[in-house]
């Protein structure tokens, strides 16, 4: 089961992008009408539409996309803001080591933290 399935309850949509191109927001109709608002690099979600969780779900399509890290069922993804929480265990440093940097390499993502990760 892949991280997406297991996390969130969903199967990578046809057009999921690790980092997509933002769709534009309309504003309300009370500004101008070609006025548009960009979504918060953080909210992006999978397919360049606006996502609370926008970040955790392609941080977990990062991760999918690795084969080092397909594996790995003992470890969650979350979000506060723009920083990426990993929370659960991972079998080594060496593979932490690696989602970390899978994870920063995630437009929106200004930090990850790991204190809630333990190796074992």
């Amino acid at each position: 089961m892949g991280w997406l399935q297991r996390l969130f309850g969903m199967e990578k949509p046809q057009n999921a992008e690790v980092n997509p191109t933002p769709q534009s927001i309309a504003q309300a109709p009370s500004d101008s009408p070609t006025a548009t608002q960009s979504i918060p690099p953080e909210r992006l979600g999978l397919s360049g539409e606006y996502d609370q969780s926008g970040l955790a779900k392609r941080v977990a399509l990062a991760f999918d996309e690795d084969a080092q890290l397909d594996d790995v069922n003992t470890l969650w993804v979350a979000q506060t803001g723009s920083t990426v929480v990993l929370k659960g265990k991972v079998p080594s440093q060496e593979i932490l080591n690696k989602m970390i940097s899978v994870a920063r390499s995630v437009n929106g993502a200004t930090d990850v933290d790991t204190n809630q990760a333990t190796i074992g």
